[in-house]
């Protein structure tokens, strides 16, 4: 039985996307994700214009005058969404948590696809693949993919992001896109201390950024399109001055005090952060990975907008 809450909260999130997709970003999504191939139509008479390379030279040499070939986009996509549910995405400094926001992104991006007739998967990942629903068609397969995303209670608080690259290459015969969405704070030692979860993970996190494998990114990207969208919140990228506190890390229950009038220290965090960034931004570009980043204080529109926008650009070059 699913809470009243949960519902309401379920059914808010189907309102903001579809008129989101309707009034925006449908059209941006079928530019932005071409389909696989093309499939022959039909032949006609040439017209002044016409590509050579389309003529059909045996009808051509039937009818005596040229003819060419007609192609139509083979445009039904299968998108698989993989959205990270470790601990670290409760977390939430403003209104939304991190899970809330990637549920949202998710709802967007599987609306755009079965406005263009394509289907859509879900795969929620922890330390391993935790559940799998695979792609169909439909609002109430949508709406299904929004509430478990919502719903699922983790058996793991870990992440691992190369096991989920791994479980897409097994269950994906297919080309398909790929859109990994997790904060990407991942694979740490675990015995690392610092200032809560987030704190904690981006000052080891430049040190342990090659377990998540540049080779599994590259090597799921050459057979299939591979995004990834980074959730993070503003409190992971710089804290505010608010003294001594007690801060647990969401994923090992950890506890550490931390002075946050330590100016130093503060400073410290927000250069690893930005190195750490940087760190990632190389690895997805290494492995030929489209990616972008959204916040959790931030309304994600404008970003999720300009990445379809940027990938139609590269595509039409």
């Amino acid at each position: 039985m699913i809470p009243k809450e949960l519902l309401r909260k379920i059914r808010q999130i189907e309102i903001r996307t579809r008129r989101l997709v309707t009034e925006s970003l449908a059209g941006q999504y079928h530019s932005a994700f071409k389909g696989m191939g093309m499939d022959f139509d039909e032949v006609r008479e040439y017209q002044p214009g016409d590509e050579v390379r389309t003529i059909d030279w045996n009808v051509t040499a039937r009818m005596n005058h040229p003819f060419v070939k007609k192609f139509r986009e083979e445009r039904e996509l299968t998108v698989l969404l993989m959205v990270d549910v470790s601990a670290s995405g409760l977390f939430g400094s403003v209104e939304q948590s991190k899970r809330e926001l990637a549920a949202e992104l998710a709802s967007v991006l599987a609306f755009s696809a079965i406005r263009n007739q394509d289907r859509v998967g879900l795969a929620l990942f922890s330390e391993t693949v935790e559940h799998y629903l695979p792609p169909q068609k439909g609002r109430r397969h949508v709406l299904r993919v929004v509430r478990d995303i919502l719903c699922h209670e983790p058996v793991q608080r870990g992440t691992s992001v190369n096991g989920a690259l791994e479980f897409a290459r097994r269950v994906l015969p297919h080309r398909a896109i790929v859109v990994i969405v997790s904060d990407f704070l991942a694979e740490t030692n675990p015995g690392r201390t610092e200032i809560m979860a987030h704190l904690k993970r981006r000052a080891v996190h430049s040190e342990t950024l090659g377990r998540i494998s540049s080779g599994a990114l590259r090597q799921l990207s050459r057979r299939h399109d591979v995004v990834a969208v980074q959730v993070i919140d503003p409190r992971e990228m710089d804290l505010p001055s608010l003294g001594r506190l007690l801060l647990e890390d969401a994923e090992t229950g950890e506890l550490v005090e931390v002075n946050t009038h330590d100016a130093r220290r503060l400073e410290a965090f927000r250069t690893r952060s930005i190195r750490t960034q940087d760190e990632l931004d190389r690895l997805f570009r290494s492995a030929g990975v489209d990616a972008f980043r959204i916040q959790t204080d931030v309304p994600y529109e404008r970003a999720l907008a300009a990445f379809f926008d940027g990938r139609e650009k590269r595509r039409n070059r």
